[in-house]
C-alpha cells in the first residue's frame, strides 16, 4: 500500500491523476503505474524495479484521451481500467525480468503532464471527442449509456 501510494503521491504532486486535466493517460495510466510498482515489491523486486516497472506502464498508456460515451464512466473507462492491469502486471514481470526503462519514472510523469496539457480540450473528459461522439456512442448517449 505505501508503495503504490508513493507513486500516486508523486503522480499528485508533479502531474496529475485527472481526465479532465490529462486525458486517460493520468488515471488510467498512473492507476497502471502505481499497481505495477506495488506488484514488483510484492514479488521481491528492487525499488528501481518498482520504478521501472511504475515508468513502463505509464510509457504504455501515453497519450490516451478521455473520452467517456454521454459523460459517465461506464464506457470505455471500465475496458480501459481493465486493460490498465493487464499493462500493470505486464510491465512488472518486464520490470522483474531485468528489462530496464529508460526513461526514469519522474521523467515519464514530466512527459505524460506535457502530453495531457497538449491534448485538445475535447479528448480530456468533455464527452466531445474520442468515442464518445462516434455514432454508436452518440446513441449510447442519448439511451442513457447504462445498458452498455
Amino acid at each position: 500500500m505505501y508503495n503504490s501510494s508513493a507513486i500516486g503521491y508523486l503522480a499528485m504532486r508533479n502531474a496529475t491523476v485527472a481526465g479532465a486535466v490529462g486525458g486517460c493517460q493520468a488515471e488510467v495510466g498512473v492507476a497502471s503505474a502505481m499497481a505495477a510498482s506495488a506488484a514488483v515489491e510484492l514479488m521481491g523486486g528492487t525499488p528501481r524495479q518498482c520504478l521501472d516497472g511504475a515508468s513502463t506502464a505509464l510509457m504504455n498508456l501515453l497519450g490516451l484521451v478521455c473520452d467517456p460515451i454521454g459523460g459517465l464512466v461506464e464506457y470505455p473507462c471500465q475496458n480501459r481500467n481493465a486493460i490498465g492491469v493487464a499493462n500493470a502486471l505486464t510491465t512488472a514481470e518486464l520490470a522483474l525480468s531485468g528489462v530496464p526503462q529508460l526513461i526514469p519514472f519522474d521523467e515519464m510523469l514530466a512527459a505524460m503532464y506535457h502530453v495531457g496539457r497538449r491534448l485538445s480540450p475535447d479528448l480530456r473528459e468533455t464527452a466531445m471527442g474520442g468515442c464518445a461522439v462516434t455514432p454508436s456512442g452518440r446513441e449510447a448517449a442519448c439511451q442513457g449509456c447504462c445498458s452498455l
